[in-house]
């Protein structure tokens, strides 16, 4: 495989892409500039057909290949952005695919990946993540004398995924010192940030990746490609085990730094896009722009460019994301009280350990007999963080028992 990608790579993906992908808009944000004290841009990838930049790589690879090689069909795994890039670029090109995603993509992917499809395209659900559905993808392209799409460690993609970086360069006159992307495997960074660093060196490329998924953050950190025995898949656009070792290369020389997100930072983000600039992301769409407090201190007065990476939201996944950030923000808190089993005593409660803007938000007891006292799971959402403590303080006033579940616990996993 050629490891090296040039900017001529990438002008020449522009053309092949001309009719296929968007040029899509590079929106200055008034909202994000006041707050960051910078000129902040967001790159819509979310409004490709496909809803992804994921497109741009799928096609530049495809529509390369042979006539032989576009006989035989191709392979790929994804865990649900790629699937529709190589799906739709199937209907395009007439060839036949199969495709392998996680037994736990969001349907929404699914569905979209069979609608992009068309008929031409085949799914595999293999594996709880990426990885193991790419094992098992290239252990049957082989079997079965395919070619194999690789979703980021393969040059032609990287170099689809380059023209973003055309694009934004060419919009903003070169005038560009911060990108700030997505990393799920290093494709979208890699390809972006060479185009970027080709033209203006100085340019700094931030790589923004989920804590439970920072599979280039500790492959940097080590110096040599690494694979996390363990990943939180919730950011499922990002959730890969092992980055590729072209992309790993590519990042070493290009990336600034690389800032990891929590998940309930993601999802506040994504509410506050929604909230404020009407855009509906994915949590892998949103990684960018949740990583801008980690770098406010150095990019005021800078102009930065954030990637909307991509908008394939399942609208059932709602629920738990406006959970996880109103936990991340403080907000929402879970205890196991032990309550008397006598009358009165929730009253009690309410009365005197409820603040006037606390909301009970959880509450499950079950009446035990034969016991003075028994426990109830009491969920409670503040108006503030800051209203926490007083919380404490008057449940502490009142002699209730009780303790505050933590992420530590097992429980914590089964109301988050």
């Amino acid at each position: 495989m050629r490891n090296e990608i040039t900017i001529k790579d990438i002008d020449e993906a522009v053309k092949r892409l001309e009719d296929v992908a968007q040029k899509t808009p590079l929106q200055y944000s008034k909202r994000l500039s006041k707050k960051y004290k910078a000129n902040i841009y967001i790159k819509r990838e979310d409004i490709q057909e496909v809803r992804s930049f994921k497109i741009r790589g799928a096609y530049n690879k495809m529509v390369s290949l042979s006539k032989e090689e576009k006989k035989r069909g191709v392979v790929c795994a994804s865990a649900g952005n790629h699937a529709q890039g190589v799906a739709y670029s199937c209907n395009i090109l007439k060839i036949h695919g199969v495709i392998f995603m996680p037994i736990v993509t969001p349907n929404q992917k699914i569905e979209k990946v069979q609608h992009f499809g068309d008929g031409y395209v085949e799914i595999k659900l293999i594996g709880n993540t990426f990885d193991d559905a790419s094992i098992a993808s290239q252990v049957y392209a082989k079997e079965n004398n395919m070619i194999y799409v690789h979703p980021f460690n393969d040059p032609l993609t990287i170099a689809g995924q380059g023209t973003i970086g055309k694009e934004i360069y060419e919009k903003l006159e070169g005038k560009i010192d911060y990108l700030v992307a997505t990393i799920g495997g290093g494709g979208l960074i890699s390809g972006i940030s060479i185009y970027l660093k080709g033209k203006n060196e100085n340019v700094k490329c931030i790589g923004a990746e989920p804590d439970g998924a920072a599979s280039m953050y500790e492959a940097l950190s080590k110096g040599r490609v690494v694979t996390l025995e363990k990943i939180d898949t919730f950011v499922d656009g990002a959730a890969v085990k092992t980055v590729g070792d072209l992309t790993f290369k590519i990042c070493k020389e290009n990336l600034e730094k690389v800032v990891r997100v929590s998940s309930g930072k993601v999802c506040t983000t994504m509410i506050e896009l929604y909230q404020n600039e009407g855009i509906i992301t994915e949590p892998a769409g949103a990684l960018a722009v949740a990583a801008l407090d980690d770098i406010a201190h150095e990019i005021k007065g800078k102009n930065v460019v954030c990637i909307i990476s991509g908008g394939n939201n399942d609208i059932l996944r709602y629920p738990e994301i406006m959970e996880r950030s109103l936990v991340y923000q403080g907000r929402k808190h879970y205890f196991i009280i032990e309550f008397a089993q006598k009358p009165g005593q929730l009253r009690k409660f309410v009365d005197q350990a409820l603040g006037p803007t606390d909301d009970i938000a959880r509450f499950e007891y079950i009446k035990k007999t034969n016991k003075e006292k028994g426990p109830a799971l009491v969920g409670i959402e503040l108006r503030d963080r800051k209203d926490l403590q007083p919380l404490l303080n008057r449940m502490k006033e009142i002699e209730l028992n009780y303790r505050k579940i933590t992420n530590s616990d097992l429980l914590y996993d089964y109301l988050v």
